[in-house]
């Protein structure tokens, strides 16, 4: 069986992650998802268990922290981040927990413990991955997936209202629209959006001038 896992997807679903989910009969979404639309699209690959990130604000009340469950032979817990595990995991065969975007596998006697990294909106050079989990005779085998960034810089228009641009990001992003959709609503670069949608979600209570500041600008 092959079992998709990924998290922090921060509204974002890039085609390279629904090209790497294909074929995969359940996909684990480790939290900060952002909206519905992620979900539904996930779902129209397999069945998908999710759990709640710390920014999945009012759309998400009905999805749950914590999830304990069985699928392909495996007992599987998940929640958002790490800190919230419970202290004793030795029941579980995998637990899957997001929330740092960086990626993460390590044994823990036979606990496999997996942080599949953000494949959302890129945060400067961090990487971008996710994971395929194939199960099959007992055995499990974890496939890491790299996402290639596009181009390292961004080019800023010298004629552009960047603060005024930024401010719309912002409230655009608190109306649940993730960078794809807000970029082509307004016409703008889908990469300096996604930029820009990544430093607004990571850093709860920063300003349109906060934001120019962590770009240099």
């Amino acid at each position: 069986m092959k079992i998709g896992i990924l998290s922090d997807t921060h509204g974002l679903l890039r085609p390279e992650v629904m090209a790497a989910l294909s074929g995969c009969e359940a996909i684990l979404h480790g939290g900060d998802i952002n909206r519905q639309a992620i979900i539904d699209a996930l779902e129209r690959i397999a069945p998908v268990y999710v759990v709640r990130g710390n920014n999945d604000r009012d759309w998400a009340e009905q999805l749950p922290l914590f999830l304990d469950f069985g699928l392909a032979g495996l007992r599987i817990y998940m929640t958002h981040k790490k800190k919230d595990l419970p202290d004793d995991l030795s029941p579980y065969d995998l637990v899957v927990f997001g929330h740092s975007h960086k990626y993460e596998a390590s044994r823990q006697d036979k606990t496999l413990l997996l942080n599949p990294g953000s494949c959302g909106p890129r945060r400067f050079n961090q990487a971008i991955t996710l994971a395929v989990l194939e199960v099959e005779a007992g055995s499990v085998h974890v496939n890491r997936i790299d996402i290639p960034h596009g181009s390292k810089a961004v080019a800023l228009p010298k004629t552009v209202d960047l603060k005024g641009q930024i401010e719309t990001i912002m409230k655009e992003t608190q109306k649940g629209r993730g960078p794809m959709e807000i970029a082509e609503r307004h016409g703008w670069d889908a990469a300096l959006v996604e930029q820009i949608v990544r430093l607004y979600v990571t850093h709860p209570g920063v300003t349109a001038d906060g934001i120019m500041g962590k770009m240099g600008l």
